[in-house]
């Protein structure tokens, strides 16, 4: 497979994926701390596309699956590991604490970064720091 393939099928993906993002409202962080304040002003919108993702996946992963490959790439990279650990636990909870002080994940960020959104241009850079600091922490 061509790389000029792999790589429209990457841009094609993240252009999809942004736009269902935009269109659902989740690039903008009042709407998802507004999930997570459960007992304030609750908006339940994240609940419909959180459920809406496992639902679709739920039913193409079975079809995609049956493939023998990937249509860009060798083989099928499904993670073996079955265990719930230590950096696992610290991970999300890292990633739950940032999501829930600044209302952003890396997905609806780099789309906000796309429109010039001005909370992006603090978080994109802490973002980036943090995976460096995993990168550095991690080599040791």
């Amino acid at each position: 497979m061509s790389s000029a393939r792999i790589t429209l099928a990457a841009v094609l993906s993240g252009a999809l994926f942004g736009l269902g993002l935009a269109v659902s409202g989740m690039t903008n962080p009042l709407r998802i701390l507004g999930f997570l304040d459960v007992f304030g002003d609750f908006d339940p919108a994240l609940l419909f596309v959180l459920g809406g993702a496992v639902l679709t996946t739920m039913v193409l992963f079975r079809f995609v699956l049956r493939r023998p490959t990937p249509v860009f790439a060798a083989r099928f990279q499904i993670s073996d590991i079955r265990t719930i650990d230590r950096p696992l636990l610290l991970g999300a909870a890292l990633f739950g604490i940032g999501w829930g002080l600044a209302g952003y994940c890396p997905g609806p960020v780099l789309v906000g970064l796309g429109v010039l959104s001005p909370e992006t241009l603090w978080f994109v850079p802490a973002m980036i720091g943090g995976i460096l600091l995993h990168r550095l922490l991690r080599g040791r």
